[in-house]
């Protein structure tokens, strides 16, 4: 079973997706699973994890409707408050077969140290107790903080998204790597090989222009703690959907089947226990 362990879902509102901003216009329409079904099977993936775009209980409630109705959507990363005080209550609102895990947009809070907030670390705390993982959406500078959360909660499942966005357009490799290689220390952690065309240059990239930050991650966390992951429908603004989860299948092409199949689809499957959340035909 190949898994693609990022995309997102919406329909287009201005006023709720305010980040898409003119230079992701391209964004500014509905995208569904019925929009990406046809790409998907294209390119031999069997399922997604639909992922949070904004912070917003209503969000989370309409992709666990998706995933209810689609059998493509095999699980949900939603987004609930972790530092409320009713959090428990508003998790078991969605507890459902096809919540999977939570994620909070860190990448564009102004604290660099937002993750160790006491009340957020609370939220972390629950999480761990209700068995759901986190996504960990961060940039290279707050990867101390995320370094320093993981830490504190060993037995919590964390997923790194998009490599901790690393500046491939300009070379951001030295910025980026040690902390990338610190939070990797850390077993509890695996990662998506996600969302990296769009961190280098929209219209130039290559394959070949990924694989020095594709080494990285394999060296640090290795085929067993490895998930490929496209960003769609972000991903389709630098490009289409097949060439995106293509650079990842090109990458591994020289490897062993079973160290292919573990980034394609089985590690994702096990991380998420996604085999009991299969749909009926």
């Amino acid at each position: 079973m190949r898994i693609d362990a990022h995309v997102h879902f919406w329909r287009y509102e201005p006023a709720e997706y305010g980040w898409i901003d003119d230079a992701l216009a391209p964004l500014r329409r509905d995208f569904l699973p019925e929009d990406l079904a046809p790409l998907a099977a294209a390119a031999g993936i069997d399922g997604v994890v639909a992922v949070q775009a904004r912070q917003s209980l209503a969000e989370t409630a309409f992709l666990l409707d998706l995933a209810d109705r689609h059998p493509l959507v095999r699980g949900v990363v939603g987004w609930v408050d972790l530092q409320a005080d009713d959090l428990g209550a508003q998790v078991v609102r969605f507890h459902t077969r096809s919540l999977v895990g939570v994620r909070h947009v860190v990448q564009d809070e102004p604290d660099d140290a937002f993750l160790l907030r006491p009340a957020f670390v609370r939220g972390i705390a629950a999480l761990e107790d209700l068995g759901l993982a986190y996504d960990l959406l961060v940039r290279p500078r707050q990867l101390p903080a995320a370094i320093d959360l993981v830490a504190r909660f060993p037995r919590q499942r964390f997923v790194l998204d998009h490599l901790a966005k690393p500046d491939i357009a300009h070379g951001g490799r030295a910025a980026w790597e040690p902390g990338l290689r610190r939070l990797a220390d850390h077993p509890n952690v695996v990662a998506k090989l996600s969302g990296l065309v769009t961190e280098a240059d929209w219209t130039a990239w290559t394959p070949g222009t990924l694989r020095p930050y594709l080494d990285v991650a394999w060296d640090a966390f290795g085929p067993e703690r490895l998930m490929v992951g496209s960003d769609w429908p972000v991903c389709t603004v630098a490009g289409e959907y097949g060439r995106v989860v293509g650079a990842v299948v090109s990458y591994l092409r020289d490897r062993p089947p079973a160290e292919t199949a573990a980034v394609l689809g089985d590690n994702a499957a096990r991380f998420w226990n996604l085999t009991t959340k299969e749909h009926e035909p």
